[in-house]
C-alpha cells in the first residue's frame, strides 16, 4: 500500500478508536430482546417490520425485520421498559406487552397477527412511485414502470432522465457539463465512452429499476466525475419463494430491433438465488453530413461529405448471483455477470472536393466495414455484517472484471474524377485492433453511530486496471497487404489508484451537517510501445466535501454543498491510435492528457417536499474538450483532446412534481446554464467562449383502471461548448400501457421522437477550422413490449450492490 495512503489509515484509526472506546465505555447496562411473529395460523410471519418503543412514551428506538423463521432481534438496548410493535403489509398493526429489559436475554412472547378487514382475497395492493423523485442528495428516475422505458435500452433510456443529454458520439452530458461517472448498481464501470456506450446499449430496459443522478456526491463515493455521478440501479426482486418475470419487445421504423429477457429470483431458508438473462438484436442507421473549408496559403477547398451508417448489433448479457445469510447480522454474496456482443458497421461516404462552394473538382467514394465482438464478465464476493442493531455494520467487497474486444475494420477509397472516371488508384487499408482491459478492486466500508444523532463513515478502496490495445494497420501495395508503419502501434496503460475516506454526520432538531475527506494517490503509466513514449505519473490528491441541511419548518428547507472531483482521462483519449472515417476525417487520442479538477458548491431549496430549486457553480481546471485540428497540408480535420486553463459553469435547476387530479399527474424539470471555457493559447489562438442555455422536460401521465398513458416532451436549446456551437432540438415521446390478467400481464406501446424531430447540428470556425455538421439519427422508434410476472410476492430482506463501477466506466463499448 502507498505510504501516503498507509499514513491516512493510521489517522482514521486514531481518530475512531478514542471515540469509539469511549462511546462504548460511557454506555449504561444493556440488554437483548428475542421474539417471533406468527399469523393466525401460527406459520411465521417471515420479513415483517419488527419496531422497538419506548414504554413511557412509545417513541421509536430502533426497527429491523424478521427473518424466514418470524424471529427477530435486538442487542444493545439499555435497560428501561419496552413494548414490541409488528407492522406488515395486509396484516393489523400489533403490540406486545410491556417489557421490562436489564443486563441479560428478554424472550418476548409470540406475537400473533391478524389480517386486516380491509385486505382482499385475491387482490395485490400496489403503489406506484413517481416518475421523477427528488431526494436529499439526489434526483431519481423510477424508470421501473415507466411505459416510455419498455422496449428501450439503458442508453435511450438514460437520455430521457432529467439534465441529461447525449451527443453524436454517445458521450453523456450533465447540466451541459462532460465528465460524468456512469456506476452500475453503485459501482464504476471503468470503461471508456465507446465501451460504456456498447455496455448501455446491451443493458436490456425492462432490467433497470432506477437512475439516480447524484450532482455532488459525498467522500464515500470515487472522487472521479466533475458534472457528478448516474447510478443505473437494475432490479433484483425482493420477493421469497420462486418468481420473477418474462419481457418481450419488437420494435421498427426504418429497421426492426428486438428484445427479449426472462429474470428469475428463488429464495429458501437462508440462501437466494437470482438471475437475468437478455439477448435482442437492435440495427442503428446514421446519417452524417459534413461541410468544410480549408485554407492553404493561398488555396482554398471545399469539401462536402455525406455517409449513411448502419450498424446492425446482436447482443447476449447475464447477471447471476446467490446471497446466502450465515447469521440473522451476516450475509455473503457473490454476483457473476457478462456481456456478449457482435456489431457490424457498415459505412458508405461520398466526399466532393472543389475549389468553389458547392463545385465539385473530384470526389470519392469510402466503403468501410467494420466487424467488433465484445465479450465481458465480472465477478463480485461481498460481504454484509450487521455488528448490532444500532446501526453499526462492515461491508466488505471484492471485485475483478475483464473486457476483450477485437475489431476488424476494412476501408477501401475510390477516387473519381467529376465526371466519373477513375482519377487515380484507389486506397485499401485495413486494420485488426484486439484490445482487454483487466480490472482489479477491493473495497471495505464501516459504519459506526457515534450516538442516536452522531455517525461516523469511513473505508478504503483499492483498484488496478491495465488496459492493452495493439493496432495492426495494414496498407495494399501491388495487390498485397503490408504493415502501414505510419499507424501501426501498441498503447499499454497501467492505472492503480488507493484511496481512504471518513464522513462524519451529525442530526440536530432541524439541522443535518455532513463533512468528509477522501484521499486518492494514482501511480499510472502509459507506454506507446512501437514509438518508445513513456508518459508516467504519480500524485496524491485529496478531495473535501461538506453538506448543510436546514429544516426551516415543515413547508421549507434549504441546504448548501460543497465537493472537489477529478476526471482522469479516459483509456481511449489517452490510446493515440487513429480511427478513420475517411483519409479526410478521423480521430485519435492524446497520451499528455492531464486529469482535470473541479470544485463544485451548491445551494438547494425545497417546497413542501416536492418543489426543488437549486443553484450550482463549479471551476474545471485543466479542463480536459474535444478539439478539431485541420491538417492544411493533407487537407484532413481530426478530433483530439487538450487540457485548457479553466471551465466555469453557473446552473439553475427547477424541479416540480404535480397532481392536476387523482388520474392526472406530472413533472417539470428545467435546466439553465452558463458555461465559459477559458484558454492563453489553444490552436494558436486565445479561447474565451460563453453562451447561456438552458434544457427543459416535462412528462404527462394519464391513469385509469387498467390502463397508463405517457407523454414526455424535451426541448435543449443552443449551446457551446469548447470550440463548437450546437444548435438546438426537441423531441416528443409516447407510450400507452395496460395491465390484465390480476396485473401479472402487462402490454406498452410507444414511439420515441413522435414528430422525428432530434438531430445534432454542431459547427465550428476556429483557428483553421472551419465545420458544420448535421448528424440524423434512427429516432422515431415504435415499440411493442409484453410482460408476465409469475411467482408469488412475499418481501425480501436483501438488495446488494457491488463496487468497482467507477474504474468500467472509463471504458468504451460498442454498439
Amino acid at each position: 500500500m502507498n505510504a501516503h495512503i498507509t499514513k491516512l489509515l493510521y489517522i482514521i484509526l486514531l481518530l475512531i478508536a478514542p471515540v469509539a472506546a469511549n462511546a462504548q465505555g460511557a454506555k449504561p447496562t444493556a440488554g437483548s430482546i428475542a421474539g417471533q411473529l406468527q399469523n393466525e395460523q401460527a406459520k411465521p410471519m417471515d420479513y415483517a417490520t419488527v419496531t422497538l418503543l419506548r414504554g413511557k412514551d412509545s417513541s421509536v428506538v430502533k426497527s429491523t425485520l424478521t427473518n424466514d423463521a418470524g424471529k427477530y432481534w435486538f442487542d444493545n438496548v439499555i435497560s428501561g421498559r419496552y413494548i414490541i410493535k409488528a407492522t406488515t403489509v395486509g396484516y393489523q398493526p400489533t403490540f406486545s406487552p410491556v417489557l421490562d429489559v436489564e443486563d441479560d436475554v428478554i424472550n418476548a412472547p409470540v406475537i400473533k397477527m391478524q389480517q386486516s378487514s380491509r385486505n382482499l382475497q385475491g387482490v395485490t395492493i400496489t403503489s406506484s412511485k413517481p416518475l421523477i423523485e427528488r431526494k436529499f442528495d439526489r434526483t431519481v428516475m423510477n424508470v421501473e414502470n415507466s411505459v416510455l422505458a419498455a422496449g428501450n435500452n439503458a442508453l435511450e433510456i438514460l437520455e430521457r432522465a432529467p439534465g441529461v443529454t447525449i451527443d453524436k458520439d454517445d458521450n453523456i452530458t450533465l447540466k451541459g457539463k462532460q465528465g460524468v461517472t456512469v456506476m452500475i448498481n453503485d459501482k464504476l464501470t471503468y470503461l471508456s465512452s465507446t465501451q460504456l456506450a456498447a455496455l448501455l446499449r446491451s443493458t436490456d430496459g425492462s432490467t433497470i429499476q432506477s437512475i439516480e443522478i447524484i450532482t455532488n456526491p459525498s467522500a464515500k463515493y470515487d472522487a472521479s466525475g466533475n458534472s457528478g455521478i448516474i447510478n443505473i440501479k437494475l432490479k433484483k426482486n425482493k420477493q421469497s419463494g420462486t418468481n420473477g418475470s418474462l419481457t418481450a419487445g419488437i420494435g421498427y421504423w426504418k429497421n426492426f430491433r428486438d428484445n427479449t429477457s426472462l429474470t428469475i429470483n428463488h429464495k429458501t431458508g437462508n440462501l437466494n438465488l437470482f438471475g437475468t438473462l437478455s439477448r435482442g438484436d437492435i440495427t442503428r442507421q446514421n446519417v452524417l453530413d459534413i461541410n468544410r473549408t480549408v485554407v492553404s496559403g493561398p488555396t482554398t477547398r471545399y469539401f462536402t461529405q455525406n455517409t449513411l451508417m448502419k450498424r446492425p448489433v446482436h447482443y447476449n448479457n447475464y447477471r447471476v448471483g446467490a446471497d446466502y445469510n450465515t447469521s440473522t447480522k451476516n450475509t455473503l454474496g457473490f454476483v457473476v455477470s457478462g456481456d456478449y456482443t457482435n456489431e457490424v458497421n457498415n459505412n458508405t461516404s461520398r466526399t466532393n472536393v472543389g475549389s468553389q462552394p458547392m463545385g465539385i473538382d473530384s470526389f470519392q467514394n469510402t466503403l468501410t466495414g467494420i466487424k467488433q465482438t465484445y465479450r465481458n464478465v465480472a465477478v463480485n464476493l461481498n460481504d454484509k455484517l450487521a455488528i448490532d442493531t444500532n446501526g453499526q455494520e462492515l461491508s466488505i467487497d471484492l471485485d475483478y472484471s475483464k473486457f476483450k474486444n477485437n475489431s476488424f475494420a476494412n476501408y477501401d477509397t475510390y477516387f473519381f474524377s467529376p465526371n466519373g472516371s477513375v482519377q487515380k488508384p484507389s486506397l485499401f487499408l485495413r486494420n485488426q485492433t484486439p484490445s482487454t482491459i483487466s480490472i482489479y478492486t477491493a473495497k471495505a466500508d464501516y459504519t459506526y453511530p457515534l450516538s442516536k444523532s452522531l455517525k461516523l463513515e469511513t473505508g478504503v478502496k483499492f483498484s488496478s486496471v491495465k488496459t492493452d490495445n495493439d493496432l495492426r494497420a495494414e496498407i495494399q501495395q501491388g495487390g498485397v497487404f503490408v504493415n502501414d508503419t505510419s499507424r501501426t502501434n501498441r498503447f499499454v496503460y497501467d492505472e492503480k489508484v488507493n484511496a481512504a475516506y471518513i464522513n462524519l454526520g451529525q442530526t440536530f432538531k432541524k439541522t443535518t451537517i455532513q463533512a468528509g475527506l477522501r484521499a486518492e494517490n494514482t501511480i499510472s503509466t502509459g507506454n506507446l510501445i512501437t514509438n518508445n513514449q513513456v508518459v508516467h505519473r504519480s500524485y496524491l490528491d485529496f478531495f473535501p466535501s461538506v453538506f448543510i441541511n436546514q429544516t426551516l419548518s415543515d413547508k421549507h428547507e434549504v441546504g448548501i454543498n460543497y465537493s472537489r472531483r477529478i476526471d482522469r482521462p479516459s483509456y481511449d483519449n489517452l490510446n493515440p491510435f487513429i480511427y478513420y472515417l475517411d483519409q479526410y476525417t478521423y480521430e485519435k487520442g492524446n497520451p499528455f492528457l492531464k486529469p482535470q479538477y473541479t470544485n463544485t458548491f451548491e445551494i438547494n431549496y425545497t417546497y413542501n417536499k416536492t418543489i426543488n430549486v437549486t443553484l450550482g457553480y463549479s471551476r474545471t481546471t485543466d479542463a480536459s474538450v474535444d478539439v478539431l485540428y485541420t491538417d492544411t497540408v493533407k487537407k484532413a480535420t481530426f478530433q483530439t483532446n487538450e487540457n485548457l486553463q479553466t471551465r466555469d459553469n453557473y446552473n439553475i435547476n427547477i424541479n416540480s412534481p404535480y397532481t392536476i387530479t387523482k388520474w392526472w399527474t406530472g413533472n417539470v424539470n428545467v435546466n439553465g446554464f452558463y458555461q465559459k471555457f477559458k484558454s492563453a493559447v489553444l490552436l494558436g489562438q486565445m479561447l474565451n467562449n460563453g453562451q447561456a442555455a438552458f434544457q427543459g422536460r416535462a412528462t404527462q401521465t394519464f391513469v385509469v383502471p387498467g390502463y397508463k398513458l405517457e407523454i414526455s416532451a424535451n426541448y435543449e436549446s443552443a449551446q457551446s461548448y469548447s470550440i463548437f456551437k450546437i444548435k438546438s432540438q426537441y423531441a416528443i415521446d409516447a407510450g400507452l400501457s395496460h395491465s390484465f390478467y390480476q396485473k401479472k400481464m402487462n402490454i406498452k406501446l410507444a414511439v420515441t421522437d413522435v414528430f422525428n424531430t432530434r438531430k445534432s447540428r454542431v459547427s465550428t470556425n476556429y483557428s483553421d477550422t472551419n465545420l458544420n455538421l448535421v448528424q440524423k439519427n434512427e429516432t422515431r422508434i415504435g415499440r411493442i413490449t409484453f410482460t408476465y410476472n409469475f411467482g408469488n410476492s412475499k418481501i425480501k430482506a436483501r438488495e446488494h450492490q457491488t463496487g468497482s463501477e467507477d474504474e468500467k466506466g472509463r471504458v468504451k463499448s460498442g454498439g
